[in-house]
């Protein structure tokens, strides 16, 4: 792909990849745009593949996500809008997880087509 690159906004879908399907926060509460976008029956089985992969290996959800993301070769700058210290530091963490393929694959296999929403 010869010098394409993304930038990738939400990359921990407002939270909802860093912590287990259903678990509430104070902003997934009080954010009604995002709850419309990603609280969705199909976006589920991400978060629990996610959390599967995060708990077999002992991290943080986060860095699972975040390591998943940086796998692939396009992705140029991540936008993770960290709003505390431990934000940065699982996005810096997760640039030394490689993923087998097996993970990337139960990762991956949740994914379908969607269409473009929020815009």
């Amino acid at each position: 792909m010869g010098g394409l690159g993304s930038l990738i906004w939400s990359p921990l879908a407002r939270g909802r990849l860093t912590r287990p399907w259903g678990q509430a926060t104070t902003r997934s509460d009080n954010d009604p745009i995002s709850a419309a976008m990603l609280d969705q029956a199909q976006n589920r089985p991400i978060a629990d593949a996610v959390q599967r992969v995060a708990e077999n290996r002992g991290l943080p959800m986060a860095r699972i996500a975040m390591a998943w993301l940086l796998r692939n070769p396009v992705v140029t700058a991540p936008i993770i809008g960290a709003t505390r210290p431990e934000h940065l530091a699982d996005a810096v963490a997760a640039l030394d997880i490689d993923l087998t393929a097996d993970e990337a694959h139960l990762l991956e296999t949740p994914y379908t087509p969607r269409t473009p929403s929020g815009y």
